[in-house]
């Protein structure tokens, strides 16, 4: 009843049109918001969907722990229970991030700094401090104390505490007079650093610890402004460089009203997730005033030379956050493809396209028929060949329970596995193997003696795109 109440009010919609201009006009544009509104609810749950899916994958193939809690703070960038593959691919992503800031460039020193200090940069360190829990309930049962002894000796408690950092920007200009004999006091230069921080979550007291990455450019005051635009095109680029799809990736200035206390301005590498866009890296152009707090307005051992000039540098600084990367990375990789497998049943084939340079795992080795033992013997030589080349690979072969080879394909491609490399009683007899690549599915007989070469080369062509 209630379908052949639809059908004539569409029928009559389409009628009026026909029949008088002006209400046809009305009636169409009615008509529009209808569909929009059905197209937009249609993209909303294609959305929640995907991220379902994406959550899942992450689950139940080892990049996180399970559990909605872990699950929840990836999705707002903070770190959480990784699994074998989650670390893999944040270890790859931040190692590439080192390369092409640290490793590729003369002008930018790696640093380590603390996670907690004594010294506190005011403004700059954080307001969390660790405080002994015994300590603090001690002075709770001291009853004998008046409310103003109480807060006092909480106070002092307080400033005897550690503050733990929430920023890798304090460490950075801190070392930056001792990192001045590097360089001959010339500009410009950087410090770089990546770690664990604390942050508040969602705008909440309770911190969480988010994995960051630091860049801490100094330059000349009349240069600051082009090397935030330098270093802007060259983070996302940097971003692009791994996305299967480069689009979802963009950076726009930020507005006047968001600029932090001391920038001049700002820019944000943002990913678009189906929630809405967020950001990856933050650049800021920050003046000198920070870098002369923390050395107490000491300009005269701040100066480096600008040409024939001493000025006292400005500070751009640009923060990622890697936990996010890796949330962006594994939703551009995942791509869900209708195909039919040997039943003749349509099915959707998920895989996880991380880039080559990115996968956790490059070679995932299995057998197939044959001596049990024998065929053991050789995947685990393989394994080793493979590991000592510094390529990463899963030992599949160790699995117990009978799997189809089907049921495999799914399973690596869901894992982002490159290669998938099939070794059985014609291995034993001639060399021969099986490899099948998870972007093309084609499968390739080669010789064991080929497989890392051909691996190393597939790897080295995509970090050379």
């Amino acid at each position: 009843m209630l379908t052949c109440c639809v059908k004539r009010l569409l029928f009559r919609r389409v009628t009026v049109a026909k029949t008088c201009p002006l209400c046809g006009l009305a009636s169409r544009f009615q008509h529009n918001i209808v569909r929009g509104a059905t197209t937009s609810a249609i993209s909303d749950v294609e959305d929640s969907d995907h991220i379902k899916t994406v959550m899942q994958l992450c689950t139940d193939r080892h990049y996180i722990a399970s559990g909605q809690l872990h699950i929840d703070s990836l999705q707002r960038g903070s770190s959480c229970g990784y699994g074998p593959l989650g670390m893999g691919l944040r270890k790859n992503l931040m190692d590439q991030w080192w390369k092409s800031v640290v490793d590729s460039r003369t002008e930018v020193f790696g640093i380590s700094t603390m996670h907690t200090s004594k010294e506190s940069h005011t403004g700059l360190g954080g307001h969390w401090r660790v405080v002994d829990a015994r300590n603090m309930c001690t002075l709770f049962t001291q009853k004998e104390l008046s409310k103003d002894q109480l807060i006092q000796k909480i106070q002092a408690l307080f400033e005897r505490s550690a503050p733990v950092r929430t920023s890798l920007l304090p460490g950075a200009l801190d070392q930056y007079v001792p990192s001045l004999e590097l360089l001959n006091r010339r500009l410009p230069f950087g410090l770089a650093e990546k770690g664990l921080c604390l942050q508040p979550s969602n705008g909440s007291d309770c911190p969480e610890e988010v994995t960051l990455s630091s860049l801490v450019w100094f330059c000349s005051p009349r240069t600051s402004s082009q090397w935030l635009d330098y270093w802007a095109r060259h983070r996302l680029q940097w971003w692009k460089k791994f996305a299967l799809g480069p689009s979802d990736f963009s950076c726009s200035d930020v507005a006047g009203e968001e600029l932090g206390d001391g920038a001049t301005r700002g820019v944000k590498l943002v990913y678009s997730f189906p929630w809405g866009p967020e950001p990856l890296e933050t650049l800021w152009c920050r003046g000198d005033a920070e870098l002369l707090q923390t050395h107490k307005g000491a300009r005269s051992k701040l100066q480096c030379r600008d040409g024939r000039k001493s000025v006292v540098p400005h500070v751009i600084s640009v923060t990622g956050n890697m936990d996010r990367g890796v949330l962006a990375y594994l939703y551009n990789s995942l791509q869900q493809v209708k195909e039919v497998d040997s039943k003749s049943r349509l099915h959707q084939r998920k895989v996880l396209k991380l880039h080559p340079i990115l996968a956790p795992v490059k070679v995932a080795l299995d057998m197939g028929r044959g001596a049990t033992l024998e065929l053991r013997q050789v995947c685990e030589g393989l394994l080793k060949e493979l590991l000592e080349g510094g390529i990463s690979a899963w030992p599949g072969y160790l699995e117990t329970m009978s799997t189809s080879m089907e049921q495999l394909n799914r399973k690596y491609d869901e894992m982002g596995v490159m290669f998938t490399v099939v070794i059985s009683d014609i291995t034993l007899e001639s060399g021969l193997l099986q490899v099948r690549s998870r972007d093309t599915t084609i499968k390739e007989t080669m010789h064991i003696s080929e497989v890392q070469n051909f691996v190393s080369r597939h790897i080295t062509a995509a970090e050379n795109v």
